[in-house]
């Protein structure tokens, strides 16, 4: 029979007694930690969880048995004490015991104005924080003296119609009454529910002898820390006060004084030098042994150090990189542990600008925060207006109500990217993560107007082009005006943290790389490889523009075979550029994907100019856009649809690929390229295509010989494909999944749109997370899953991974762990963040 264990109702904190954080709370173990350190800390009493709850049920224990282990007289301070210091308490109470007796006591041996202040406190706070008083009764006074003290006692009596109480435990009940009352109110339930904490989490409180403070001698309260909080470096910072009490000396007023010697005045290293070095000394001691940057509250006390407390640095997430990484180099954490101190998403702060968190923020509207970072410009509303902002070297930001593939050379120019419509996974979010710019999409209160070239707000405030704004990519704010920045901290703590990540993680992670400075950055973020190269983007250039349109408008295979020849060499020019770069890394190229409607103009004007430009009567521009233009293009005549009905495309991609393959490895490790069809959907249209692409190595290979190895694989980016994997496995060396369009034909929802209503979706437990965001384990996880196990029973070695958005999800590289995928690709300033995450689900979900 298991025996119950029933706590004792308050335990004195001593190191040998059986404090738990589970029981007593976080403030209530580092204090016993504290205590085994040997620093001097005031004599404190424990209360456990258990006391706590029955407390607010009104079972209060033996005040006179707490208030004993204190000896005679003691003036008390109560401190909350949950289990996780994050998830916060009531407010500390001081001075409890404060009495008429105990005022003229210490009116002899501090002095009356000190006694005064003391009393003066302890009355303010427990009118507004026990007795529940109004707090504009008991603001603190411009004199603090008898008649002050006088006025504050009166005003409680006749708030409650009786004297303010003298007795010291029934005072010390009262305060531990009302603190375990106010742990179980809603609205305290609710702000801790909010920050990660149970609904049923627990709150202890620990009763600690007062260190005052004030009276005669070096008499004050500070805080001191050893790391910048903003950037993680060595550095003492904190405040120390004079004759003050607890936290009293964050806040403004006399007798603040430097904690390190300073030219613009005193500094506690030279007021009481013994003491400020014990303090350095108690500092690196906690970091020792507690193996973290603590910040010491402490009192001196007539020249007497006392450490009230210690509580975990608070800091940025580029500090918290520098911090574990140093730690863990100086002995005192493994690597493994410095690597699960930091949350993968918290390295997007490290990756891009961020608002200077201290800065004044004037909010003009609010979108979804759909790529990391932040920037600042003038607004442009034109991708012709940024390209000449970024000749002038102005920054700009792009507003447009949405953007469409001919924009990516002003989404190339701008500094961040606002649109008024669109989801995480829209034109504009998903182009501005790859390119690692700060965009907000979906800022649906707002009005564009391209004619007059203004943007107005719901509450009327209209910004014109050239007016300043800032963009928060994380928050999806959009602030007024320029805000002061904080760069990027890819400095070698990053890197030793990443390095350290590589060696743990069990899954590989490349990058999705469409331009020479996509693998650039994919490079130095120690990509391996490149999972996706989106050639269509390539095509979007000015002078390859005019002859996707001359293609587009032929009018039989011959005449488009002859426009393709002249984007063969611009084409073999990139591969060779992409796979020199990559040298030694794989390189997945996937073929044209996207309809030809979207390489034609939509308007008039433009219109005119492209028929005056092919020498072609505008009339049949409009029947060819027109000819074109599909109800539903996502599901149209695009991917390999577009490769079998017009296979000269198809063919100029595959030339190209094989002659900068044959180039790109005279000067190095031989390339061999991997070649995606995409939107595959049968056997049959992999045998079609491979035939030709077969054929046009063939002949490269006789024409230039050389041989060379290719691998040519699909992007499952249907149900279908999932469905049939089995069969499509048998002429393709690789399958990677494209989960954005899988999830869009999965759920039938238009990845474009969906952010209309999404939030109501989520809001009313529809859907628990966006599925574009957040990857759905159990329907198109279930088809991935099912996708993987058919192609393996075809070929055991066939190697998957997946390519779409949520590769560069946590909870996605924990499906693909388990279901077995090789690698998963991700833009590229996801890379580090991916790396970090794979480490932790290694370390803590280790394969068998």
């Amino acid at each position: 029979m298991q025996k119950i264990v029933t706590l004792k109702p308050f335990v004195h904190i001593t190191a040998t007694a059986p404090i738990s954080v589970h029981t007593h709370g976080g403030r209530a173990k580092c204090l016993q930690r504290l205590i085994r350190l040997n620093l001097p800390v005031p004599t404190t009493v424990a209360l456990s969880f258990e006391t706590v709850t029955r407390i607010a049920a009104g079972q209060l224990p033996s005040m006179t048995s707490i208030l004993s282990e204190f000896g005679s007289d003691p003036l008390l301070s109560v401190r909350p004490s949950s289990e996780d210091p994050d998830w916060g308490g009531p407010g500390a109470i001081l001075n409890i015991g404060m009495n008429w007796d105990r005022h003229a006591a210490l009116s002899e041996s501090l002095g009356e104005p000190a006694a005064t202040a003391l009393y003066l406190r302890f009355v303010q706070a427990y009118s507004v924080h026990v007795a529940r008083l109004d707090p504009d009764m008991f603001e603190q006074p411009e004199k603090v003296d008898r008649k002050a003290l006088d006025r504050a006692l009166d005003t409680y009596q006749d708030e409650t119609d009786d004297p303010f109480p003298q007795d010291p435990a029934a005072q010390l009940g009262e305060v531990l009454r009302s603190m375990a009352r106010a742990w179980g109110g809603t609205t305290a339930r609710l702000l801790r529910q909010a920050k990660g904490a149970p609904a049923d989490a627990g709150l202890g409180l620990v009763v600690q002898r007062m260190a005052l403070g004030v009276g005669p001698g070096e008499s004050g309260a500070g805080v001191i820390q050893f790391v910048d909080p903003a950037t993680g470096e060595p550095q003492i910072t904190g405040r120390y006060r004079c004759q003050s009490q607890s936290r009293d000396a964050l806040k403004p007023g006399k007798g603040q004084v430097y904690l390190t010697r300073d030219e613009r005045g005193p500094s506690l290293e030279e007021i009481v030098p013994e003491i400020f070095a014990d303090l350095c000394r108690y500092g690196a001691l906690c970091r020792e042994k507690l193996r973290e940057e603590m910040q010491l509250e402490f009192t001196i006390e007539d020249g007497n150090l006392r450490i009230l407390d210690a509580l975990r640095v608070q800091r940025s997430s580029r500090a918290a990189v520098r911090i574990a990484v140093a730690l863990a180099d100086d002995g005192i954490i493994p690597q493994s542990d410095a690597l699960l101190r930091i949350a993968p998403r918290a390295l997007t702060e490290v990756l891009h600008p961020q608002i200077d968190p201290t800065a004044k923020r004037v909010l003009a509207t609010r979108g979804i925060g759909a790529s990391p970072g932040a920037a600042r410009g003038k607004i442009v509303f034109s991708s012709t207006a940024a390209q000449a902002s970024a000749a002038r070297d102005e920054p700009c930001i792009l507003v447009r109500r949405e953007t469409a593939p001919e924009d990516i050379r002003g989404m190339h120019a701008a500094r961040g990217i606002l649109t008024e419509r669109g989801g995480m996974t829209s034109h504009a979010a998903v182009i501005a993560r790859g390119l690692g710019l700060p965009c907000v999409v979906g800022a649906s209160s707002v009005t564009i107007s391209h004619r007059s070239k203004t943007l107005t707000t719901a509450e009327g405030k209209v910004f014109a082009e050239g007016d300043e704004i800032t963009i928060d990519g994380g928050t999806g704010e959009v602030l007024a005006g320029a805000v002061p920045m904080l760069e990027p901290a890819l400095d070698d703590s990053f890197r030793s943290l990443l390095s350290w990540a590589d060696a743990v993680r069990d899954i590989g992670i490349r990058a999705n790389a469409d331009t020479p400075a996509d693998a650039r950055l994919a490079r130095s973020f120690a990509a391996q490889g490149i999972g996706l190269c989106r050639t269509e983007h390539m095509f979007f250039e000015q002078d390859r523009l005019t002859v996707m349109r001359e293609m587009i408008f032929a009018k039989s295979a011959g005449d488009r075979a002859a426009a393709l020849e002249q984007l063969l060499p611009m084409q073999r020019a990139d591969f060779v550029e992409l796979f020199e770069i990559m040298q030694g890394l794989p390189v997945c190229i996937r073929l044209f994907d996207p309809p030809l409607h979207e390489f034609l103009p939509t308007d008039r004007s433009a219109m005119r100019g492209l028929a005056e430009s092919l020498d072609l009567p505008i009339a049949e521009i409009t029947r060819r856009v027109e000819q074109l233009t599909e109800f539903n293009p996502m599901l149209g005549m695009r991917g390999v649809r577009l490769g079998i009905a017009m296979p000269e495309i198809y063919e100029m991609q595959a030339r190209a690929i094989f002659e900068a393959t044959i180039e790109a490895s005279r000067n190095g490790d031989p390339i061999v390229p991997e070649i995606m069809i995409p939107l595959v959907s049968a056997n049959r249209e992999v045998e079609l295509v491979k035939t030709r692409i077969d054929a046009v190595a063939a002949a490269v290979r006789n024409e230039r010989g050389k041989p060379f190895d290719y691998r040519l694989g699909v992007m499952g980016e249907t149900p279908r494909a999932c469905l049939r994997a089995d069969e499509i496995a048998q002429h393709a060396a690789f399958m990677s999944f494209g989960t954005n369009d899988l999830t869009q034909m999965t759920y039938g929802l238009s990845r474009d749109d969906a952010g209309r209503f999404m939030s109501d979706y989520v809001n009313q437990g529809v859907f628990r997370e966006d599925p574009f965001h957040m990857l759905d384990v159990d329907g198109v996880g279930e088809l991935l899953k099912l996708g993987a196990e058919r192609a393996r029973a075809t070929d055991p070695d066939i190697v998957l991974s997946i390519c779409g958005e949520h590769a560069g999800n946590a909870e996605s590289i924990a499906f693909c762990r388990d279901v077995g995928f090789d690698y998963v690709s991700c833009s590229p300033f996801r890379v580090p963040v991916v790396r970090l995450a794979a480490a932790h689900l290694a370390l803590l979900n280790p394969k068998d």
